[in-house]
C-alpha cells in the first residue's frame, strides 16, 4: 500500500486513541479517510454523526464537521442534518449494538426512505464499551456478560437487513481486509441513496478474552479464513456457508431518494426550497 499522510483528516490533539490495543476501529477509521481523500470531498462540506459505543468515539477524531449523538439515534439525528441541508455529505458511524438494537427502527426506516446517507456499521458482535453484553450480531454459542454459557439467540443478518428494507447500496467487508474496504466505502460514498458499509473489526478485548481468542491476531487470521468473497459464495451451499462472512457488494441499485422527491413535492405544492 502507498504511504498515505492522514494528519490533515485527524483532530489530532484528541490523541491517543481509547481503542484497545487490536481493535479494528483505527483500521476501519483510516478505511473511511482514505476514500474520503479519493473522492476528494471538502471537509467543510461533510458531517459525521455517531451513537454510543466504541465505534462512536471516531467523529472526535477526524477534522469534520461531527455530531456525537445518543444511543441508536445517529441515523434520526444524521437524518435531520441532511434534510436541513441536502448538499452536505452525511456519514453515520455506529456500532453493531447501537444501529439494530436500540436503533433498528431506525436503520429499517432509513434503508425503506433510501434517504443519502452513508452508514458505517462496525460489526465487532458484542457491547464492547458497555459490559460485554450479547449484541444483535453475537455468533449463536459465542460468550458475552450477559451470556456466559454461550449465546443461544441466531445472529442478525444486518446487511441482509439493509437490503430487505431497500437501501441502495450494501456492502460488507472486513478490517483484515483494508484496501478492499476502503473501495466499498467509496463507491458508498458516492452512492446516492441509503448506503450501507458493515465493517467486520475484531474486539480482542471484551469479546475474544471470552472467546478463547486473547491475541488480536489469533482474531484477525479468524476473520480472513472464514471470509468467502460475494462470488465464491454463489458456487457453495448453505452448509458450507454457516458462519462465513461473505463479503462485497450486495446490492448496488438505482432508485429515488428521499430528499430529492422530498424537493419534487415541495415544488408541486408552490413551495421554496
Amino acid at each position: 500500500m502507498e504511504s498515505f499522510d492522514y494528519s490533515p483528516y485527524l483532530r489530532e490533539k484528541k490523541f491517543p486513541l481509547i481503542w484497545c490495543a487490536g481493535c479494528g476501529h483505527g483500521i476501519v477509521m483510516k478505511a473511511i479517510l482514505r476514500a474520503i481523500d479519493r473522492v476528494g470531498w471538502d471537509r467543510d462540506d461533510m458531517v459525521m454523526v455517531s451513537g454510543i459505543g466504541c465505534s462512536s468515539r471516531m467523529p472526535g477524531y477526524v477534522d469534520f464537521n461531527t455530531l456525537h449523538t445518543t444511543h441508536g439515534r445517529a441515523i434520526p439525528f444524521a437524518t435531520g442534518v441532511k434534510m436541513a441541508n441536502p448538499d452536505l455529505h452525511v456519514i453515520v458511524i455506529t456500532g453493531d449494538g447501537d444501529a439494530t438494537a436500540i436503533g433498528g427502527n431506525h436503520y429499517i426506516h432509513a434503508a425503506r426512505r433510501n434517504i443519502d446517507l452513508t452508514v458505517v456499521l462496525l460489526n465487532n458482535s458484542i457491547y464492547g464499551m458497555t459490559g460485554g453484553q450479547v449484541s444483535p450480531t453475537t455468533p449463536k454459542g459465542k460468550r458475552a456478560s450477559t451470556a456466559p454459557f454461550g449465546n443461544f439467540e441466531a445472529s442478525f443478518n444486518i446487511s441482509g437487513l439493509a437490503e430487505a428494507a431497500g437501501a441502495s447500496f450494501v456492502a460488507r467487508g472486513t478490517a483484515y481486509g483494508a484496501v478492499q474496504l476502503s473501495k466499498y466505502i467509496e463507491k458508498a460514498l458516492l452512492k446516492k441513496g441509503l448506503s450501507v458499509v458493515e465493517a467486520i473489526s475484531p474486539c480482542p478485548t471484551v469479546f475474544g478474552r471470552r472467546n478463547a481468542m486473547r491475541s488480536p491476531v489469533e482474531m484477525y487470521e479468524d476473520i480472513h479464513e472464514n471470509s468467502v468473497s460475494v462470488k465464491k459464495a454463489g458456487t457453495m451451499t448453505a452448509d458450507d456457508l454457516e458462519d462465513k462472512i461473505i463479503t462485497g457488494v450486495l446490492t448496488d441499485i438505482e432508485k429515488p431518494e428521499y430528499t430529492t422527491e422530498y424537493k419534487k413535492l415541495i415544488a408541486t405544492l408552490g413551495g421554496s426550497s
